[in-house]
């Protein structure tokens, strides 16, 4: 018999002494030490099925004998034992129910639905047919109810003892909402809410980063509710499910066929996936259906190069690791190393001691205790046609038994039917303690009436504190106010097993520390080459890369792809590179960023340093031809083509070459202001020059000509007039651009990766464009002009020096736009001084570099008489 208890309150009058009860079809003798004569009883139903899981791998057909047997799952037998200890503690105690004694009734259901219908009815209705022995024709009240342990026994009988509103506590975990219990207000669940336990089944999996899970369930409503709710919290949380197994309910030997391709399709489902964390979710019919298909699964591996099979069962608060006495042969390490949500159960004082003194010889009043022992004990019990080495000595003792067949220790559901006694007792005992008898004629007491209904008042946000004081409470939802435990189970070598706490599911928590688990107390599956184990539908994308969907999969099956440029990921399993704060840059590993170091052009950069150094010698070459020039003044090719203009040439090319100075160094508001507006505005007026003096040279030929026009433009004022009338337009574009969009500092994050580039931001680039059109205008002219006075007949001519100049000139500023946009960073700058010194440097040798070889090295030419003979 599988063991779902249903324990049921009667009340009953003083002095009638009933002498058993029955249990469905079979009389259950109560020991005296159990039950006395009492005004209250607590009574119960037992779920059993014939058969299940016999030899099942082997596929045998069974034998009528066979099926015709009750099997029992002698580990269940502990909830009967728990609910009789607690109704003996509660009569031992007056201080609850003085002068008030309880007893109880046990039916079985048969996990039979018309049975159980049957047995509920009967206990309202047909309750005198409890005692055929009673005295005094009593009345019997039905007080409450403590069952089931399925879903579906308790919703049934939820169906009839809700129309009575008589309490009824179960003691199983399963979702409320299932087969609308919830609809219920006198069902009450003396077990923590189960949704609890769907967010630490989630929790669980993200704690040990299991993204490819297997998920098992009956296939009923339960778990099918337990379907459509789990998945899409899995999906939420990163997480999928590899497969959906379902295990067939209430399946019967002689179902063979149907059990046999139910495992043989099994088999592969689970051996095969890569999925190392498979949650269980239903009742103990699945460890059981788990253990056929483990077993399969191994004699398999048997002819393969894999020959371990190991698996994390992550195994819900509902489900035992029970088997049936006929499976005891089964290797109990199949489930080492599982994980479990169990209810909160603490050890009673004494009922150890108590299960120590459970012996088949107290058959009076206990129908169940002659099948538990033949079949945990495989023997028989007074049975003369049984061989002596088949027989019982009843000197057996529950401890010897192994644990997967009965558990001295209290388990949860054990410690939910003792609170469920000790919850209609204390409320009863609150009940009766506001309602003291009345004294009739001063000496007859007038009986205590309650009705059950009359208990919801009080069950619900009502604390009370049980035998070991461990407060119990329901909600105002009728549910245990408490969480759940993490359970590891650690096999022995003898088959047995223990569950060793390893964590807690607190509801009281603060959100994302609801779960708390130590890692250093688990035990892993021996066969798990990988501690904890890894449960990925594919080897997990390491920082650097990101996770690719796959087309056609789920979204837990990925490919990793390197991280793009400029992106890094920093975690293992990302679904996208994350780019890096502006001033930081990825490592070459892509998975960590680096902070970017500040750059600029700087006089103690060895570019910088160059460049400042030409800068200054240019300076002091220029310096030194202003001074020669200056000093022989009055010879004849200083004086040639306006002496003033080649002054102003000279200091113009001076300050162009000082004020490439202010491209070096950190930029500030002075310098940035400065730097394009001071070079735009000193080249104009070099050009400017250098045109007026061509200018100048085409108008002295044209106006040696009798009656030519341009006679009255020779002179110092034409030249003056272009030079001032050329840079005035060039200071009129750069008042402009400081007015309206002026350059500032600023700091650029992007043009080179790994730096940031402290530059001047020019503000406006239309501006900045202005400026080198104008001045590249300017340079365009002069050429134009220079080249076609190139050949003019005078000894004064300087225009094809002037053409030369201008060409390296123009060539210059040409090649610096594209050169300019192509390059990053300090380089930018070191282009435009780079530009600044060769065009000007150009100016200066094409132009002054004749003139200084003839004023220093042939002093001799420079006379009056030489450039008059070199004229004719």
């Amino acid at each position: 018999m599988v063991f779902v208890v249903l324990l049921l309150l009667l009340l009953l009058q003083m002095g009638c002494t009933p002498d058993y009860n029955c249990t469905g079809d079979d009389p259950v003798q109560i020991p005296h030490e159990w039950y006395q004569p009492s005004e209250i009883i607590i009574g119960g139903i037992v779920s059993h099925i014939y058969f299940l899981l016999t030899e099942v791998y082997f596929l045998r057909h069974p034998s009528e004998e066979e099926i015709n047997v009750k099997m029992m799952v002698p580990q269940f037998y502990q909830h009967i034992l728990a609910m009789v200890f607690a109704i003996h503690e509660i009569n031992n105690n007056p201080n609850i129910l003085p002068n008030i004694t309880l007893g109880f009734y046990i039916y079985d259901n048969y996990y039979d639905a018309r049975m159980t219908y049957r047995t509920t009815l009967d206990l309202l209705f047909k309750s005198h047919q409890f005692y055929p022995n009673y005295k005094c024709g009593s009345k019997t009240h039905l007080m409450g109810v403590i069952g089931g342990l399925s879903s579906d026994t308790s919703s049934q009988m939820a169906d009839v003892l809700g129309l009575y509103k008589i309490p009824q506590f179960s003691y199983g975990s399963f979702q409320p909402a299932v087969n609308g219990q919830i609809g219920f207000p006198s069902f009450y669940r003396m077990v923590p809410n189960e949704a609890l336990q769907y967010q630490g089944i989630v929790q669980l999996l993200l704690h040990f980063k299991w993204k490819w899970v297997g998920l098992m369930s009956i296939d009923d409503d339960g778990g099918e509710h337990f379907l459509q709710t789990i998945e899409p919290m899995l999906s939420r949380n990163g997480i999928c499910s590899a497969f959906t197994n379902k295990a067939p309910i209430n399946m019967r030997i002689f179902e063979m066929n149907e059990m046999s391709e139910y495992i043989m399709d099994s088999i592969p489902v689970f051996r095969d996936s890569k999925a190392n964390a498979v949650v269980i979710y239903g009742e103990t019919a699945n460890i059981r259906w788990l253990a056929a298909i483990i077993l399969g699964i191994k004699e398999s591996l048997q002819h393969n190069e894999k020959t371990s099979f190991g698996k994390v069962w992550i195994t819900t608060a509902q489900i035992d690791f029970a088997l049936y006495t006929m499976q005891k042969a089964w290797d109990m390490q199949m489930f080492h190393g599982a994980i479990s949500f169990t209810i909160p159960a603490k050890q009673l004082p004494g009922f150890q001691k108590y299960l120590q003194t459970v012996n088949p010889t107290q058959t009076k009043g206990n129908g169940f205790i002659k099948d538990f022992w033949e079949q945990a004990f495989d023997c028989f019990i007074s049975n003369p046609n049984m061989p002596a080495d088949e027989t019982c000595t009843c000197e057996e003792r529950l401890e010897h038994l192994p644990g997967q067949f009965f558990q001295l220790k209290l388990t949860g559901h054990s410690y939910s039917i003792y609170n469920a006694v000790y919850a209609v007792a204390h409320t009863i005992h609150i009940r009766h303690s506001s309602n003291h008898r009345k004294m009739d004629d001063g000496s007859k007491l007038t009986p205590w009436k309650v009705g059950p209904w009359q208990l919801h008042s009080l069950l619900r946000n009502n604390p009370f504190n049980n035998s070991i004081g461990d407060e119990v409470m329901l909600n105002q939802h009728g549910e245990f106010a408490a969480g759940f435990d993490i359970t590891n189970t650690v096999t022995f070598p003898n088959n047995s097993y223990v569950r060793v706490r390893v964590g807690r599911l607190d509801p009281q928590a603060l959100p994302g520390k609801m779960l708390t688990i130590n890692e250093e107390r688990l035990k892993w599956h021996r066969d798990l080459s990988e501690v904890p184990p890894l449960s990925l539908c594919n080897d997990q994308c390491y920082p650097g890369y990101s996770r690719k969907k796959k087309e056609g999969e789920k979204f837990c099956c990925y490919d990793c792809s390197p991280c793009p440029e400029e992106r890094i990921s920093n975690q293992e399993d990302l679904d996208y590179c994350i780019k890096c704060q502006e001033d930081h840059f990825p490592n070459p590993h892509k998975d960590h960023c680096i902070p970017k170091i500040q750059r600029y052009l700087s006089f103690e950069d060895p570019l910088g340093i160059t460049l400042a150094s030409s800068s200054l010698l240019f300076s002091l070459i220029t310096s030194l031809v202003l001074s020669i020039f200056i000093k022989l003044q009055d010879t004849p090719i200083v004086r040639a083509n306006n002496r003033n203009l080649t002054y102003l040439l000279l200091i113009s090319l001076l300050l162009c070459f000082l004020c490439a100075l202010l491209f070096i160094g950190q930029p500030s508001n002075v310098t940035c202001f400065l730097r394009q507006t001071a070079f735009g505005i000193i080249f104009s007026i070099a050009v400017s020059c250098v045109l007026a003096k061509t200018v100048t040279v085409v108008v002295v030929f044209m106006a040696s000509k009798p009656g030519n026009i341009f006679q009255k433009w020779v002179g110092k004022r034409l030249a003056h007039s272009v030079v001032l009338c050329c840079s005035l337009v060039q200071v009129g574009i750069c008042a402009i651009w400081l007015g309206s969009s002026p350059p500032f500092p600023d700091f650029n994050m992007y043009s080179v990766t790994e730096e940031i580039i402290a530059e001047c931001n020019e503000g406006s680039v239309t501006m900045f464009y202005s400026v080198l059109g104008y001045m590249g205008f300017l340079a365009t002219v002069s050429f134009i002009v220079a080249f076609l006075a190139r050949k003019l007949p005078d000894s004064f001519n300087e225009a094809k020096f002037i053409t030369f100049s201008m060409l390296v000139f123009c060539s210059v500023w040409v090649s610096f736009v594209p050169t300019y946009l192509c390059t990053k960073g300090k380089y930018m700058v070191a282009v435009e001084i780079f530009s600044i010194l060769s065009s000007g440097a150009g100016l200066l040798c094409c132009i002054f570099a004749p003139k200084c070889y003839i004023i220093v090295f042939r002093p001799g030419l420079n006379k009056r008489e030489q450039l008059i003979r070199r004229k004719y």
